[in-house]
């Protein structure tokens, strides 16, 4: 390799983290200069409104190994990840998250077990400190039926926090979701692929990010994107309530001709909210799917770029 070779990216998306990023910034320096490798540090603005910015500019100017790609606005998480991903340099690639949970002294480690012949290794929750027993039992209930509802194995007990080789990130940036979910598209792709546990830290100050709004609507990316169960669920709740409004239908003919009939309001209330909801729940999962491919046919931009000191040509 020639001495320009990128060894390492590090890809950090950041989100109203100035508390963090210059802590971070420090934890990285630390343990990535001790691996005596060319590397490159890549942070990306994904439309915060505090000072992250100006200070992720300043530390540009002091340190010529990081790079910033600057969003035009608040694009999320994903894209956010998916925008460092793709205009890294390095021959390997690792992910991870601004708020310090993810912690940079296992870098080393990571890249280590990636160069004796993994293409992928993620990093394992062992425990969750900081974070609430709600949070962690959702979590949990979320990752185990997902990887019970997909065709593929998607590992529990991790985050976007790993390290990827470079042909790994070539396919990825093939796949044109508008939605992402790069954890489980990593997972799709396959190649060898193993994982190092470790403990995940309390943030280093500041607030999740992360509200139960936005992981609901990550928790519907990642069903919608890597299986078909909510359409089959759909299927089977309209074949059971077919089969109980036709025994009905039966109770109710041997009624009229052989029992006694009275005019009544509550039965007939309860069956028409039942299907009706049973209907609107169809067209709901219908509908999430339906707008996923129409956000796909419309083949926009993933992400917009403001500023950015990354230059190809380097």
């Amino acid at each position: 390799m020639s001495d320009k070779t990128i060894h390492l990216s590090v890809v950090v998306p950041l989100y109203n983290e100035e508390n963090n990023v210059e802590k971070l910034h420090n934890r990285l320096q630390t343990s990535l200069q001790q691996m005596q490798i060319n590397y490159e540090v890549v942070f990306i603005n994904d439309g915060s409104r505090d000072k992250t910015l100006p200070l992720v500019l300043k530390l540009a100017q002091e340190n010529p190994s990081l790079r910033y790609i600057d969003l035009s606005r608040n694009f999320g998480h994903q894209l956010a990840i998916f925008a460092g991903i793709e205009n890294a340099r390095g021959e390997y690639i690792l992910v991870m998250d601004g708020d310090g949970q993810d912690p940079p002294e296992i870098i080393p480690d990571l890249y280590e077990k990636a160069k004796s012949g993994y293409e992928v290794v993620y990093a394992k929750r062992r425990k969750r400190d900081g974070e609430s027993f709600l949070k962690k039992f959702t979590a949990k209930i979320f990752y185990r039926t997902l990887a019970k509802i997909t065709s593929i194995e998607i590992p529990v007990d991790t985050g976007d926090f790993r390290i990827i080789h470079r042909k790994i990130r070539d396919i990825l940036v093939k796949m044109p979701e508008q939605h992402k979910y790069i954890r489980g598209q990593i997972a799709w792709i396959g190649f060898n692929q193993t994982y190092l546990e470790y403990d995940r830290q309390e943030r280093m100050s500041g607030e999740t990010k992360f509200s139960y709004g936005k992981m609901m609507r990550f928790a519907l990316d990642g069903i919608s994107s890597f299986s078909t169960w909510p359409l089959k669920m759909a299927t089977i709740s309209g074949f059971v309530v077919s089969g109980v409004a036709f025994l009905l239908i039966i109770y109710s003919l041997y009624q009229k001709f052989f029992g006694y009939t009275e005019r009544g309001w509550t039965s007939m209330q309860i069956s028409i909210l039942f299907l009706g909801g049973i209907q609107l729940l169809g067209i709901g999962i219908l509908g999430e799917y339906i707008g996923r491919m129409n956000d796909n046919v419309k083949n926009r931009p993933h992400y917009i770029i403001r500023d950015s000191n990354i230059r190809r040509d380097e």
